[in-house]
């Protein structure tokens, strides 16, 4: 028998790290955890439509500091912040804590594997067919210095009656290997004959620790 293992939690705290620094007891961890789960849901929801990156969350005794890396910081922020300052009022006035939020850009995003995800389906819900879009995405990635990529596509393909699944490939995925530098996420595409799953991999390269 197997299990299937999330590329990111198989490396922590190897290469990876958390995208949640807060701790709580037993008591006040369900709470907290709601509150953590509470505010990257309302960032998704308020920034639809934005290739967003991570969100990491890291939580204070009152103060909740949330770093969003996007591709494009010009749609997050506003012309002048307002943008900003309206989610801080927000996410406030829904979590009761004191928020700041912090954006970040993303130098490459043809090797994150969010946006790279995101824009297949973005492509896919435009009824564009699905094998263009992703050997588009494949190629681009590896043009931008990816050792490898893997996309895996399940559902009504193409509006097929039966759902099926696919995988495209290029490059290497050692998946086994620690010290490998490996991006994943999953997407889902809602499309007018259903939801097709999209799951991406981007191999960077090699990780290794300095000698002290």
């Amino acid at each position: 028998m197997w299990h299937k293992v999330s590329p990111i939690a198989f490396r922590i705290p190897y290469i990876k790290t958390w995208k949640s620094t807060w701790y709580s007891g037993k008591d006040s961890y369900k709470d907290t955890l709601l509150v953590d789960l509470k505010v990257r849901d309302l960032v998704q929801k308020q920034l639809t439509g934005i290739p967003l990156g991570d969100i990491l969350v890291s939580k204070d005794l009152d103060t909740i500091l949330v770093v969003v890396y996007t591709a494009k910081t010009a749609l997050v922020l506003g012309k002048t912040g307002e943008n900003l300052e309206t989610l801080e009022k927000l996410l406030a006035q829904k979590v009761g804590y004191k928020v700041k939020v912090e954006v970040k850009e993303i130098k490459k995003p043809d090797l994150n594997a969010k946006i790279v995800g995101y824009m297949i389906a973005n492509q896919i819900e435009k009824r564009m067919p699905y094998k263009r879009a992703i050997k588009t995405a494949l190629a681009r990635s590896m043009e931008k210095g990816a050792k490898g990529i893997k996309v895996k596509v399940g559902g009504r393909l193409n509006g097929a009656e039966i759902a099926r699944r696919e995988t495209f490939k290029e490059g290497n995925i050692p998946t086994q290997t620690m010290r490998s530098d490996i991006d994943y996420c999953t997407v889902r595409a809602e499309t007018v004959y259903g939801t097709i799953g999209l799951k991406v991999w981007i191999y960077k390269g090699d990780i290794f620790k300095k000698k002290k």
